[in-house]
């Protein structure tokens, strides 16, 4: 929390990116998010839309995730600002994959591990144990193996 503080009031990039990752070991998922979404809304006030995209991009899943509809749609927002296409979630698209989400999906079933999906896909193992985290969620499954035949059924 020191770290999003001090970079909410010096916009020290660091701060941002080791208030992110201090905050991803803890179980504070409210906190995760509003720190990608602070970061990624500093980063497109830096002109940097590209890198803003991918902090607003896992604020958003996190915050519609957790029913946290006007920290959501703030992030819906701002990705739209950066010249993003952001979809509204509905009570029938809640248990839809992501692109992102079958992407990574895709690729554990595949038999990459996260490090190697991380690589490919030019982001943290974090994000994509996450996206992992969440699509097991909404498939119902509870390992990789079972990725095979979930994904079959739900395309």
């Amino acid at each position: 929390m020191e770290a999003r503080v001090r970079a909410l009031l010096d916009g020290d990039e660091d701060a941002y990116r080791a208030s992110i990752d201090h905050l991803s070991r803890t179980s504070l998922r409210v906190e995760v998010a509003r720190a990608h979404l602070l970061y990624g809304e500093w980063l497109r006030r830096e002109g940097r839309r590209v890198d803003a995209r991918d902090q607003l991009r896992p604020a958003h899943e996190l915050l519609v995730g957790m029913g946290l509809e006007a920290f959501a749609e703030r992030a819906r927002h701002e990705l739209l600002a950066t010249g993003e296409t952001v979809r509204k979630r509905t009570p029938d698209t809640l248990n839809d994959l992501t692109a992102q989400e079958a992407q990574i999906a895709g690729l554990a079933r595949d038999g990459l591990t996260n490090p190697e999906i991380a690589a490919q896909l030019f982001i943290s193992p974090r994000t994509v144990e996450w996206h992992l985290r969440k699509t097991f969620s909404k498939l119902g499954i509870t390992s990789r193996r079972q990725l095979r035949t979930a994904l079959t059924r739900s395309a």
